[in-house]
């Protein structure tokens, strides 16, 4: 007589509302998704030690006062704004294109100081300049808190990572998450770099996180609910072996840096808002090369992948048309 070993998770675990990968036949959420959690919090430290560890975070840097400013700039908190629309006015339209196209502006010119030896903490000084340059205020600066003026993500990090004293190593990859306010508006773009020589893993991630974005953006078309985006980056990911992470998304934005409009990069059927001419938000797919489950520094920031594996991202603003969407994060 033989007994069936017994089946351990995959590395890409299922949507809350798929099938448990046990083979019960039930929801995941109903069967072992709770016992998964416990586990990946369980191996959560043990990953630490041997993975990022936080590092010196310096003094926030300070803003010229003529530096137009949000709302919550001095007091860490935004203020709550009922009336606003994510369907935009032409006005805000055009101030949103010279925001993203500073903000895009900003992100190719950090990413040319990107090398093995650079502190996080110089690249967050090297933003902070090139915001003020452009007349913009950074938008993470003191957002409920946010010590600087971008994130930076590397390697198992998810997002939010809190620019410091840790230096860049060879084989590193780093997401640089930008957000200029100027004119009155935020603009948001980020992208993932190789430091130094990139691993092969570490490519195949980086070129399929980059596929998934350009997969979600195909998918932005007026008359369609946002969850065919996340349907479309979840396909590819899947197909391709890796995860997406299911506790951030993209968001509305423009007077206000997220507005109540959201974007699974998963397929969530409840995500049923429909896209409509003069809409702008956000897509920027987070892909894990393990599973797709996160926890948290106690910085109440730094968001990293439960397993250790890294993680990556892509994002760009978008605008959606009549033909589909328009890339305002360009330079």
């Amino acid at each position: 007589m033989t007994t069936a070993s017994p089946r351990t998770p995959p590395a890409v675990l299922p949507g809350p509302n798929d099938v448990c990968w046990c083979g019960s036949g039930t929801k995941y959420k109903k069967c072992h998704r709770g016992a998964d959690a416990v586990e990946a919090r369980k191996k959560g430290p043990e990953v630490a030690r041997h993975g990022i560890r936080p590092g010196i975070i310096s003094p926030r840097r300070d803003v010229p006062l003529n530096i137009p400013r949000p709302d919550y700039a001095a007091s860490g908190r935004p203020l709550r704004r009922g009336g606003d629309s994510d369907i935009k006015t032409p006005d805000v339209i055009a101030r949103m294109r010279r925001a993203c196209k500073a903000a895009a502006e900003v992100l190719q010119e950090v990413a040319g100081h990107v090398r093995p030896g650079i502190t996080t903490d110089e690249l967050d000084a090297i933003t902070h300049e090139a915001y003020i340059r452009r007349g913009g205020y950074p938008s993470t600066l003191n957002y409920h808190g946010f010590p600087k003026s971008l994130c930076t993500s590397v390697n198992e990090v998810i997002c939010h990572g809190i620019p410091d004293s840790r230096a860049l190593e060879d084989g590193d990859i780093v997401n640089l998450d930008i957000t200029i306010f100027l004119d009155g508006v935020h603009g948001d773009c980020s992208a993932t770099y190789f430091v130094g020589t990139p691993q092969p893993e570490s490519e195949r991630l980086v070129r399929i996180t980059r596929e998934c974005l350009d997969m979600g953006i195909a998918a932005v078309k007026p008359g369609r609910p946002v969850s065919d985006i996340g349907r479309a980056i979840e396909e590819h990911a899947t197909k391709n072996g890796v995860s997406v992470v299911r506790a951030y998304c993209g968001h509305g934005i423009g007077e206000t840096f997220h507005t109540a409009l959201q974007i699974p990069h998963y397929y969530e059927p409840e995500a049923d808002t429909v896209m409509q001419t003069g809409m702008i938000f956000t897509v920027e797919p987070m892909i894990n090369q393990g599973g797709w489950g996160h926890r948290t520094w106690d910085d109440g920031w730094t968001a990293v992948t439960a397993d250790g594996s890294r993680s990556a991202q892509f994002e760009h603003t978008l605008l959606v048309t009549e033909q589909g969407a328009e890339i305002l994060t360009v330079p």
